[in-house]
């Protein structure tokens, strides 16, 4: 896996060794990204706050970084998975504008000490046909940490049922392959 765009095009991206996590493939992170850097729903990349949620190997959030986003918040439970993360933080020097959370995203309750604002850009690609994504999504609206232009990059098996979304709209629904990616913003 690389970097499609931005900055650090072209830089490889060490993901954990085994099938213990599902990287989205750079066409799909390309799509998503496309997407996020022309709809009129979406907040620039330029100055992003963002959060890679379930975070794998923090592809996702890795290219917010190349693309322009000023911080990033990795959350990730798994060993292999956060050591493929640090080790990607330390290739690419970007320990100055990324925090590793290790956290049950499923429970998840970030501090302000761990913010630099709201979230402007969250990634969330959990395993997929478990649901993991919901209580995830209702923490992230109680605890306030959505920016008011927002955009949640939801990412669901795409013939996942039971997406019931609560408190936010769905302003795109895109299929690529075996993912769903639902873009999601704050209900008017």
């Amino acid at each position: 896996m690389r970097i499609v765009s931005g900055r650090l095009r072209g830089r490889n991206i060490a993901t954990p060794p085994g099938r213990g996590t599902r990287p989205t493939s750079d066409q799909t992170r390309e799509s998503i990204f496309n997407i996020l850097a022309h709809a009129p729903w979406a907040p620039p990349l330029d100055g992003a706050i963002a959060a890679d949620i379930f975070a794998g190997s923090g592809a996702l959030g890795f290219e917010a970084i190349s693309r322009g986003a000023e911080f990033c918040l990795f959350v990730e439970t798994e060993p292999k998975a956060r050591a493929a993360i640090r080790d990607n933080m330390e290739k690419m020097d970007l320990f100055g504008c990324t925090r590793l959370h290790r956290r049950d995203a499923t429970k998840l309750k970030i501090a302000p000490g761990n913010l630099r604002g709201a979230f402007t850009l969250i990634f969330m690609d959990p395993p997929y046909n478990k649901g993991l994504w919901k209580p995830v999504l209702w923490a992230l609206k109680d605890q306030n940490l959505v920016a008011d232009d927002g955009v949640i990059i939801l990412e669901v098996a795409a013939d996942e049922e039971d997406i019931e979304i609560r408190g936010f709209d769905i302003a795109a629904d895109k299929t690529w392959g075996a993912a769903r990616v639902l873009f999601l913003t704050k209900a008017a």
